[in-house]
């Protein structure tokens, strides 16, 4: 089995001059990022097509998808008149085509994971998907992509739990919205909060909205405060809020909504976590799920950055070891408090969290702010509040080093199989020795997968 890696030209739309961010450019810097490393020809290849009606409906409302299939026959003027309903979104003739390719790869994706074809895989695609609501576009979003998929693959294939992992910058408040009843569906999301000053400026999106009736714990929300965070803030919410509660929960499928606006240079995001964080990131959830995990992109600016975090992301996802891990400086004092509130928070539906340790003691500008104060123009330090005509702060100059190439190990698999079964393909079969001639040690260095 080897991971899918599934990207298709057709999405390729050109979107709206007035975004400046959500661009084609993302997705095609990605694709050559994964050839020149090497990284798009060791995986599987399988073709995309268009999602169905029932399918989207899995997640979204009859009377939403019925106006969202009469824009490609409307005019630049109604196209305008249409998008004013709807929150920071931008429609184009063709999006509602490449909304439906969108899906249709990440189901695509599911199939060949629950199935067996692959272990594991990333779905390149665009519109993303996580903003998106049962009747309304949003953020980009026009259809939830992971949230319709976690529907089908619970659905086609009776899975009774999944997780979904949300790392993009912004709060995946249309996922949440989805599943936040729903106890068979654990979702997670680290997001800019900045005490409800950042985009989308949801109460819902602090750390104390955990839920609903049965689904009660079943949404984590890990809200920064501040911009700037790094490897290591990321680390500690995984080593003691999402890892702690994955574990319990005990997944049998995982999807992550893959935003790498959370890495470093990032307009959006303004966070200071390098490339190769992804890279360990990915290599801990892969321990859940028997490995099934299904990775589809949502938001990523910096196209250096991006790129970079896609491959960090894929390689790993192919079983290559992690990179060492750098710029590890331990959780600032903002970081340490979200995670603290949060596990508080999650305390009393969570067996692994009976036993909190005490709060740590928080600078005053990290301390929650009260909406009166800011009303009156007191803002948590280092936050940055986005105007609503969609103006965002001017980008500085980040620079970081590229990750470190990694090198595939020799052998990934060997497995003993049965004398009468066929080797697979991209395989090679040794018969067992007592004494290894060199010939075999050779053969055993050069192939990518063993079978015995």
């Amino acid at each position: 089995m080897e991971n899918i890696y599934i990207f298709s030209t057709e999405v390729m739309w050109s979107g709206s001059p007035a975004c400046k961010i959500e661009v084609p450019e993302r997705l095609t810097v990605s694709h050559t990022a994964l050839q020149e490393e090497g990284l798009a020809e060791r995986c599987v290849s399988v073709p995309i097509r268009q999602a169905t009606d029932a399918e989207i409906l899995l997640a979204h409302s009859v009377e939403y998808l019925e106006a969202v299939k009469k824009t490609p026959h409307m005019s630049l003027d109604e196209l305008r008149t249409f998008t004013q309903q709807y929150g920071d979104v931008y429609f184009h003739p063709n999006i509602y085509h490449c909304a439906k390719l969108a899906i249709g790869a990440t189901l695509q994706l599911v199939d060949s994971v629950m199935t067996g074809k692959v272990r594991n895989g990333m779905a390149l695609v665009r519109p993303p998907g996580h903003h998106s609501q049962r009747s309304a576009a949003n953020g980009f979003c026009v259809f939830n992509n992971v949230a319709i998929a976690a529907h089908y693959a619970k659905k086609q294939y009776d899975i009774k739990r999944v997780l979904i992992v949300d790392w993009d910058v912004h709060h995946g408040q249309g996922v949440q919205f989805a599943f936040e009843d729903d106890p068979s569906v654990l979702y997670f999301s680290w997001h800019r909060y900045e005490h409800q000053g950042f985009w989308p400026n949801l109460r819902e999106s602090d750390y104390d909205s955990v839920g609903k009736e049965k689904g009660a714990g079943f949404n984590i929300n890990v809200p920064w405060n501040k911009v700037g965070m790094e490897n290591s803030d990321y680390l500690s919410v995984f080593f003691h809020v999402l890892l702690p509660i994955a574990y319990e929960f005990s997944p049998d499928l995982v999807f992550v909504c893959a935003g790498f606006d959370s890495a470093i240079g990032d307009p959006e995001g303004h966070m200071c976590a390098t490339p190769d964080i992804f890279a360990h990131l990915t290599h801990l959830l892969k321990s859940l799920a028997g490995g099934k995990l299904c990775a589809v992109l949502e938001g990523g600016y910096n196209l250096t950055s991006l790129a970079q975090s896609v491959c960090q992301t894929v390689q790993t996802l192919l079983g290559d070891p992690a990179p060492q891990t750098s710029e590890l400086n331990g959780p600032c004092e903002s970081a340490l408090e979200s995670i603290q509130c949060v596990r508080s928070a999650h305390k009393p539906y969570w067996a692994c969290l009976k036993h909190t340790v005490a709060p740590p003691v928080s600078e005053p500008s990290t301390k929650r702010c009260k909406l009166a104060e800011k009303e009156e123009g007191v803002q948590a330090e280092g936050s940055q509040k986005e105007e609503g005509d969609g103006q965002k702060a001017e980008e500085e100059e980040v620079v970081w080093m590229k990750p470190p190439s990694r090198l595939a190990p020799p052998v990934h698999t060997e497995v003993a199989l049965p004398a009468d079964l066929e080797v697979p393909d991209r395989c090679d079969r040794v018969r067992s020795s007592l004494a290894p001639t060199l010939e075999i040690l050779q053969r055993l260095r050069s192939v990518p997968n063993l079978y015995s």
